[in-house]
């Protein structure tokens, strides 16, 4: 799979310089990346529905369509496959291959932002709430 998500992301940085008006990959580049995002979430909100209507063939298209789109926001942001492989392997390396790091392990390498403060004094003031 990471060659064709590769090639992929090649044939996306090409599409950089196409004509919008002939290229939907170009037209969506030109867009931004907070419309990127905005399909990305789209398909994976279609890609949810499908599966939760246990609809295998739509899951299999839509995810195809996930991951396009997906390819596009990291070439809009500047992030190649081979660095989200690396993670992907240094993630198995910890963990296995099939487990996800916690949100506090992700949270300690991440820089610490006024809005991840935010956050953390909010959800300390519902667990005050709670007790």
């Amino acid at each position: 799979m990471t060659d064709s998500v590769d090639r992929l992301y090649e044939d996306v940085l090409a599409a950089k310089a196409a004509d919008p008006s002939v290229s939907r990959t170009a037209r969506l580049l030109h867009s931004g990346r907070p419309k990127i995002a905005k399909k990305v979430a789209e398909e994976a909100v279609e890609v949810v529905i499908d599966a939760m209507n246990g609809d295998r063939e739509a899951v299999v298209r839509e995810s195809a369509d996930l991951l396009y789109n997906l390819v596009v926001l990291w070439a809009a942001s500047n992030v190649h496959p081979k660095d989200v492989w690396k993670e992907m392997n240094r993630r198995e390396q910890l963990f296995g291959i099939a487990e996800k790091l916690t949100k506090r392990s992700s949270a300690a390498k991440a820089p610490v932002t006024k809005a991840r403060c935010k956050v953390a004094a909010l959800r300390s003031r519902q667990m005050q709430k709670r007790r």
